[in-house]
């Protein structure tokens, strides 16, 4: 229930699962984005009007997934991926992305179960505006000790809200088509007698 006096009001609203947030004015920042939700949702309150309101939220992030498609080998420990430029923070009032961070690694457990197994996922968000902008990531699976065991390059991922962008590949080993022919021509022959 909000008591509400008579005119027009903004009501700013957010659901976030995102980790350990903070508010600071008018922005909300977390150490981890996730799913997160909001609206600026507008009311005019006069003497006849109902208070009964429905009140839908937008989707203002993206999501990275990152699939490795090859066997995850014996002592792999972190699949770690790295940001060019990363959204961790939410303007209240106007959904604007904010609270960017540069080249700032984020890492995820391997659970032992996935070593010797392929399609090893996961999934990173960003706060991100309905504009949709891109970013570099570097991505590598690490050991317990933190050396890199295999990696890759993702180039100008587009990331827009309620979007997300999926990328797929090898770390460890690479594949190209390859075709097989015979060369059935003789050279010349040489000639002689006996």
């Amino acid at each position: 229930t909000l008591s509400m006096a008579y005119g027009s009001h903004h009501l700013y609203f957010v659901a976030s699962r995102g980790m350990s947030p903070v508010i600071d004015g008018q922005t909300i920042t977390w150490s981890s984005v996730r799913d997160t939700f909001w609206k600026d949702y507008e009311v005019t309150v006069v003497n006849t009007s109902n208070g009964n309101r429905a009140v839908t939220l937008d989707r203002v992030v993206s999501k990275l997934k990152v699939t490795i498609n090859d066997e995850i080998p014996t002592g792999a420990a972190t699949l770690s991926v790295t940001p060019a430029t990363w959204h961790y923070g939410l303007n209240i009032r106007t959904g604007a992305a904010c609270s960017d961070q540069n080249d700032t690694p984020m890492s995820v457990s391997i659970p032992s179960g996935y070593i010797g197994t392929t399609g090893l996922a996961a999934s990173f968000y960003t706060i991100s505006a309905s504009e949709e902008w891109t970013t570099d990531v570097a991505v590598a699976i690490k050991d317990g000790n933190g050396t890199t065991l295999g990696s890759a390059t993702i180039d100008n991922a587009p990331m827009k809200g309620n979007r997300s962008a999926e990328y797929s590949g090898n770390m460890f080993s690479g594949s190209n088509a390859m075709s097989v022919g015979l060369n059935t021509t003789w050279d010349s022959p040489v000639v002689g007698n006996f």
